[in-house]
């Protein structure tokens, strides 16, 4: 009874024992959770807190600006950046160009579309303009940057997303002068279009007012460029030009070596010529030389006139002699 007793103390014991063990090692783990969830968030609070005072920063920032308290040259920058941007009105001196459809009846034959004006007469003149300097362009009331686009849909045309129809006025900010006489080139956009009968007219003015860009413009793609990511750029451009110039030192060796293997190999196959040409001149004295030493053989022919010649007595004495 006394030893039955004892297993089961000592089996309760062990499971105690168990017992304390899983439930330290539970309390552990759940303290690490614990401990972890408030390191985190503690970094979530000072970010938290980083972030509120970046805005706050430029949320002071713009109140100043927009009460007008930013420097006259930083102000006078932004106006500029806008202005070219096309987000303000404009007004100076330059041109207002004026297009109508022909009235002219087409021949028989003709195209009809030649008549008409078309985007790609559109975008000829406005290139003329901007080749001309001019600052800024509108087409219809359109402000012309360098997203918008011109072409044709059915008998419109599209600026902007907006359709628009003969006639088309075109104005331009310049120099006034410069810009007509780029219209008015010998062979350029108004004698073209005078010769099928289309309207152009092209006016001077002290006051042309160009308007504000009104269009949707986003960047879905585009991004703008740290100067860090500028300098690594440029630091690249760097090493590629030092790479191309190294190799086109290479070339320049390379080069040079191989006209002076040339050069070379010329030099071998002259000497070689002069060396065949030295051995042939050798072998003709040799030939001489040796007909030189050979005696040579009586020339019949001239023997017989020697004959010939002999007087005609001592060619009977040795006839009689023969006797």
């Amino acid at each position: 009874m006394n030893v039955k007793n004892m297993h089961t103390r000592i089996l309760i014991f062990l499971v105690c024992i168990i017992l304390g063990f899983m439930i330290s090692m539970q309390l552990k783990s759940h303290n690490q959770h614990q401990t972890i969830a408030a390191q985190r968030a503690e970094e979530l609070t000072v970010r938290l807190k980083e972030v509120q005072a970046d805005r706050d920063k430029l949320a002071k920032e713009l109140d100043e600006y927009r009460a007008g308290r930013i420097s006259g040259a930083a102000q006078k920058e932004m106006d500029d950046l806008k202005a070219r941007a096309g987000e303000t009105e404009l007004e100076g001196k330059g041109i207002i160009f004026t297009l109508d459809d022909s009235k002219q009846a087409a021949k028989a034959g003709e195209n009809k579309n030649l008549y008409i004006i078309h985007d790609e007469d559109l975008l000829r003149v406005v290139n003329e303009l901007r080749s001309a300097g001019a600052e800024a362009i509108s087409l219809n009331g359109q402000r012309l940057i360098g997203s918008s686009e011109i072409r044709c849909v059915g008998p419109t045309v599209l600026v902007n997303e907006r359709r628009l129809a003969a006639p088309f006025v075109i104005s331009a900010i310049g120099n006034p002068q410069t810009l007509e006489s780029s219209l008015k080139l010998r062979g350029g956009v108004i004698e073209n279009f005078k010769f099928w009968g289309i309207k152009a007219d092209v006016v001077q003015s002290d006051k042309v007012r160009v308007p504000a860009f009104k269009g949707n413009r986003t960047f879905e793609f585009a991004k703008m460029v740290s100067e860090e990511e500028k300098k690594k750029a440029d630091e690249q451009s760097v090493e590629n030009n030092k790479d191309k110039k190294k190799a086109e030192e290479q070339s320049a060796e390379n080069n040079k070596e191989k006209k002076k293997a040339e050069e070379q190999s010329a030099e071998n196959d002259k000497d070689k010529n002069n060396k065949d040409s030295s051995s042939k001149d050798s072998g003709n004295n040799k030939d001489n030389k040796e007909a030189a030493r050979i005696p040579k053989a009586p020339d019949n022919k001239a023997a017989a006139d020697a004959g010939k010649e002999q007087p005609e007595s001592q060619q009977k004495n040795a006839g009689g002699g023969a006797k």
